[in-house]
């Protein structure tokens, strides 16, 4: 951390939360299609258009940068990560009635409504639905705790586990999140390649959906389980260069687009930093002031 100047860092901890929200914006419209029905429509989406199943506006997120900005909001103001501040508010948030809402964060939001520890949620959600439930809803959200951690490795892995646990406790969600954290912070700490840290976790079915990041478009699926999210974020970021084409590339994937836009623009972010992102997506990109000065915040304290 000490190496890089501070504009610098600025520049990629601002990248970073502006490109998961960036991201998620862009691949809104696209969500649930499939590839071909997006090149039919689109040719190859590039702009901010809105509309989809959700009818979102152009620049509009959903509930994946809803929810990091919420962690982050948490972590600014308690000046740390502490999981039972971040469930509050989640469960505000939840409470506002958001358009969409991941069926397993939905669950374990209802039983932290009801009183239920943060500790305990996600894992009598993952109990309920059979001991099963790698969907993507922890790791879209994830990319605050790499910019709290950024250098701490022990600090991020114990982080990103319990952060996952409050709605996804499933080993696989949990370790995503520690994967794509690693990455991110290699990125914004300049301390070594993002592939190669993403892929030191000890789980091995994580490490392998990084490292098949190498594989060809057409091998690459972009459902809504983690590991496919996490592959395809990766692929995106290793097989194109700038924060552009890296977003574009990981949108156009179709299928949980959204998700998958906001992760690669998370990694993307943290590489090439705000000033990268397009004027044309930051222009109507909502909240972008209080994301620019939550990621500020979030440099002070890390």
């Amino acid at each position: 951390m000490e190496s890089l100047s501070q504009d610098r860092l600025k520049n990629r901890y601002r990248g970073c939360l502006l490109g998961l929200a960036v991201g998620d914006a862009l691949g809104a419209p696209l969500e649930f299609l499939e590839r071909e029905e997006i090149e039919q429509r689109f040719g190859l989406l590039r702009d901010m258009v809105g509309g989809g199943w959700l009818d979102t506006e152009p620049g509009e997120w959903t509930d994946d940068t809803q929810m990091a900005l919420a962690l982050a909001r948490s972590i600014v103001r308690v000046g740390e990560i502490d999981p039972a501040d971040i469930a509050v508010l989640f469960v505000e948030w939840f409470n506002t009635m958001p358009k969409d809402v991941g069926n397993t964060t939905a669950r374990s939001l209802r039983h932290l409504a009801d009183g239920v520890p943060w500790s305990e949620a996600g894992v009598q959600t993952l109990q309920e639905l059979g001991g099963s439930a790698p969907s993507n809803g922890s790791l879209m959200r994830s990319a605050p705790i790499a910019m709290m951690n950024c250098g701490d490795e022990e600090a991020l892995i114990r982080h990103s586990i319990d952060v996952s646990r409050i709605t996804h406790a499933d080993p696989l969600a949990c370790w995503s999140c520690v994967a794509l954290n690693l990455g991110i912070s290699a990125l914004l700490c300049d301390s070594g390649d993002a592939i190669r840290a993403a892929a030191g976790v000890p789980q091995e079915d994580v490490m392998r959906a990084v490292m098949r990041s190498s594989v060809d478009r057409g091998d690459v699926r972009s459902g809504g389980f983690v590991l496919e999210t996490l592959q395809s974020a990766f692929w995106a970021f290793r097989h194109h260069d700038g924060f552009e084409d890296v977003v574009v590339a990981a949108v156009n994937l179709g299928g949980d687009a959204d998700t998958v836009g906001a992760v690669a623009g998370a990694l993307a972010g943290a590489r090439y930093g705000a000033t990268a992102i397009p004027d044309r997506w930051l222009s109507v990109l909502q909240q972008r002031d209080e994301i620019i000065e939550l990621a500020d915040r979030l440099l002070e304290l890390s």
